[in-house]
């Protein structure tokens, strides 16, 4: 079954650090950009971050830029979210997920058309 598995959430206090990991099965991610979405509690799901197949390109929502970086390892199949600084208002679940379709200028990088989700990981940010 093709699935991508998210992990490393946790509790931790304003102003920590989380890595986030998001694995892929039965499936080659390499071809894959891939999106970090999140759901804040009472809010819809919102897209935070994409990161290119070749892993040169990213792209993040304003307000996680400067805070969270995405990267990938292709031969271990995995992509990360690395979470800095992190506020109270990041809590949420946190799920990544594999896009068919990616955008590309000098200026410019998104990429839409996902297909493959994960079940998510909870992150919350408290004292």
């Amino acid at each position: 079954q093709l699935q991508l598995v998210e992990s490393g959430g946790d509790l931790v206090q304003p102003g920590g650090s989380l890595r986030l990991s998001c694995v892929a099965s039965s499936f080659t991610l390499e071809y894959h950009p891939i999106g970090w979405f999140r759901r804040a509690p009472g809010k819809e799901r919102e897209a935070i971050s994409c990161i290119s197949n070749t892993g040169e390109r990213s792209s993040y929502t304003d307000s996680v830029k400067g805070r969270f970086t995405a990267s990938r390892d292709n031969a271990r199949n995995t992509v990360y979210l690395q979470m800095n600084s992190l506020r109270p208002e990041d809590t949420g679940v946190y799920y990544c997920a594999a896009s068919t379709k990616q955008y590309s200028s000098d200026t410019y990088y998104n990429c839409t058309d996902f297909t493959f989700w994960g079940q998510g990981t909870q992150v919350t940010v408290s004292s």
